[in-house]
């Protein structure tokens, strides 16, 4: 049974940083990805990680945000700096592409002005 776990999410200033993190069940080794879905808007990708460690973040967040995977913990991390209110969000971990079946309740993350 795969389960994805998310946690960290927290209210922070902007301008401040936070990590959220992804405890990953039954899943195995996937490509991984992050995603975000903001009051009113439909969820959008974030960044994603590969088996061997490649990462992508999506041109609008490159420079402030950075994904990482721990292998030996089945952990996915995003690291998030700079953050502005525009980033408050629920932030999901999913496989990228992402599964239907596999959407947790995601972590979230408010950033206040």
């Amino acid at each position: 049974q795969v389960q994805l776990v998310e946690s960290g999410g927290d209210l922070v200033q902007a301008g401040g940083s936070l990590r959220v993190s992804c405890a990953a069940s039954g899943i195995g080794t996937r490509a991984m990805a992050w995603y975000r879905q903001a009051p009113g808007k439909q969820r959008e990708f974030v960044a994603r990680i590969s088996i061997t460690g490649v990462t992508s973040v999506t041109n609008s967040l490159r420079g402030r945000f950075t994904i990482a995977r721990d292998s030996a913990k089945n952990t996915v991390h995003l690291q998030m700096n700079s953050l502005k209110p525009e980033d408050t969000a629920v932030y999901y971990c999913n496989t990228y592409p992402p599964q239907t079946a596999y959407w947790g309740q995601g972590t979230q993350v408010t950033v206040s002005s």
